[in-house]
């Protein structure tokens, strides 16, 4: 038998089934997809100086990120029910910069280019659960990734 307690925290831990998601604009559907595949790229490259210059800050750290920025846009593809796209980068390699000076640079790029994109698809989308997390992964980008790169060039 089960006090109120447990089965309260067992309430809490269970997922509630959810309605399917209604189908998203090809405009959502064509943002996610884009911005998947800019968080890939910038894994592979970031992927291609880690085998080039070692395990070196801030590539260590940032790639993970990317990761996770993967992961939370694939999250949005599950929760609206789309298929997740296969990754253009696997299976390519990237080209890393000769010098660790060069991979910043490169690295900067990548973030200012990133930041550009969630801000031009973000005034394409409407849907809040979209909005929040491109808003959260952009934020990242600009706020952390970026400034990471930058102080390494000082």
């Amino acid at each position: 038998m089960f006090t109120p307690f447990v089965l309260c925290t067992l309430m809490a831990l269970t997922p509630l089934s959810a309605a399917p998601a209604k189908p998203l604009p090809k405009a959502s559907v064509e943002a996610l997809q884009l911005l998947l595949e800019d968080e890939q790229r910038a894994e592979a490259l970031y992927a291609a100086v880690l085998q080039k210059h070692g395990d070196v800050r801030p590539f260590s750290n940032i790639i993970e990120a990317e990761r996770r920025h993967q992961g939370s846009l694939e999250g949005l593809f599950e929760a609206h029910g789309l298929k997740i796209p296969a990754n253009p980068w696997k299976g390519k390699k990237a080209i890393a910069p000769d010098t660790f000076q060069a991979a910043c640079k490169a690295g900067i790029q990548a973030e200012i280019e990133n930041v550009a994109l969630y801000d031009r698809l973000i005034k394409t989308v409407k849907e809040p659960d979209l909005l929040e997390v491109f808003e959260r992964l952009r934020w990242a980008s600009q706020e952390r990734h970026l400034p990471a790169f930058q102080r390494h060039l000082d």
